[in-house]
Parts: C-alpha cells; structure tokens; sequence
C-alpha cells in the first residue's frame, strides 16, 4: 500500500491540562488551523492531491507541551522546509496550535520527534 498524504495539527496540552479550555474549544483551534493551512497553500501540488481524494484525508492529532514547545515544533517544520500555519487565537495573541500542509511522514525527518499523539 502506498504511503498516505497526511496533515498533521500539532495542539498545545495545557490548554486543557492547566489553562482548562473545553473540548470544542480545543478542535475549534485545531479546526482553524487546519483549514488556515489548506487555503494559503491551496497551490500547493501537495494540497491539490490531498484535496483531489476528500472521502481518503489522512489528519494525525499530536500533542505538545505549551506555547514555547509549540513554537519549537514551528520553528523545527521551517528548518525542514515543511510548510505549515501557526494558529495564532485572538484577541489573546496566543499561539494554540499548528497544521502542516498533507505530507509523507518520510518527508517530515524529525521535525515532530518530540510530539506524541493527543490524548
């Protein structure tokens, strides 16, 4: 079987552990994101493959510690030239969450090593 185009949505754990934001709160973050990185890269041939098989997306839900490890994990996609959308909630100015645009986990090296699956 070949290898799935996958979106990836990296959401920060103490958004729920310390801070106590409810659950539609959380995948409306990891919604806006999501859909923020679909649109600015709609010209993307990622994305236009991604997008040309609706009923097979593929999305991976990870988890990070906070803000700062958040920020960490943007920082590590743009050294891998992985294109990706930092979600940033306002009026707060807080950054929530990310999206990469639909890759190969072979194209990701260990951009996401440091993240594990949201729970």
């Amino acid at each position: 079987m070949a290898e799935a185009r996958t979106m990836f949505i990296v959401m920060r754990k103490d958004l729920v552990k310390v801070l106590n934001w409810p659950l539609g709160s959380i995948v409306s973050q990891g919604s806006h994101a999501a859909v923020a990185a679909i649109h600015k890269f709609r010209e993307d041939e990622r994305v236009k493959a991604y997008l040309s098989d609706v009923d097979n997306m593929h999305k991976v839900v990870l988890e990070t510690k906070n803000e700062a490890s958040l920020l960490k994990v943007a920082d590590s996609l743009k050294q891998q030239d992985i294109p990706h959308y930092l979600w940033v909630e306002q009026p707060e100015n807080m950054s929530t969450c990310l999206a990469t645009v639909p890759v190969m986990r072979s194209d990701l090296g260990d951009a996401l090593k440091k993240c594990s699956l949201l729970r």
